[in-house]
């Protein structure tokens, strides 16, 4: 570590530095502590040094990994102002999933960890995540149960796209999304002619705390 830069500038240089070496070698050691330790020693760290910038191994990598495709995925849209919402979420969704394809081989590994059992949450609390810088992008300030149910929707459609798109394709992917999409915006018009009660605002809160995983939580 460099004695004269920021401790803050020197783990973020890190983390990326670290997750570009983890892209290159997920491919062949798949998405394990092992791994995440190999990728430490290639960027030129210590043992030490690679706990320390990756204090839980695999899942600060999935967390790394998904935050960088989510900042790509924003910085490809375009303006939302002229875009209707339906517009807005099939852009984000589609935007989401090319900046994955980016680093498909590595995606398929991390993707085949968070479908672990012991992992689930973490898997889930990526997608909520991501959702939620997608729904932010286009405009979305609900406060009530519709903060939490459209993030709900949307990851499980970001998490699905994502393996249709690995293992089918872009097109199959694109058909897909749009398909979810008109689902969604059916859902949305039907529950507008209802009044929501509690049962719904508690499934709502349940399915918001989906983001916060499990205690092994990568640093924010």
């Amino acid at each position: 570590m460099d004695t004269q830069e920021d401790p803050e500038a020197w783990l973020r240089r890190a983390e990326q530095a670290v997750l570009d070496a983890a892209l290159v070698r997920a491919p062949g050691m798949g998405w394990t502590p092992a791994m995440a330790a190999a990728a430490g020693a290639d960027a030129g760290f210590s043992p030490g040094e690679t706990e320390l910038i990756l204090p839980y191994g695999p899942a600060d990598l999935a967390a790394l990994l998904s935050r960088r495709h989510d900042a790509a995925a924003l910085a490809a849209l375009p303006d939302p102002a002229g875009l209707k919402i339906r517009q807005r979420i099939r852009a984000a969704v589609l935007a989401r999933l090319d900046a994955a394809a980016t680093d498909a081989p590595a995606v398929r590994r991390c993707s085949g960890w968070l479908a672990l059992p012991p992992n689930v949450a973490q898997g889930l609390s990526r997608a909520w995540e991501s959702a939620d810088a997608l729904w932010r992008w286009a405009g979305d300030v609900a406060a009530d149960e519709n903060h939490y149910t459209k993030r709900a929707i949307l990851a499980g459609i970001l998490v699905t796209a994502l393996a249709v798109r690995l293992q089918q394709g872009e097109a199959e992917a694109e058909a897909y999304v749009d398909a979810r999409i008109a689902n969604v915006m059916a859902f949305e018009a039907w529950k507008m002619k209802l009044k929501p009660g509690e049962p719904l605002r508690r499934l709502a809160a349940g399915l918001g705390r989906l983001r916060y995983g499990g205690a092994s939580t990568p640093r924010a």
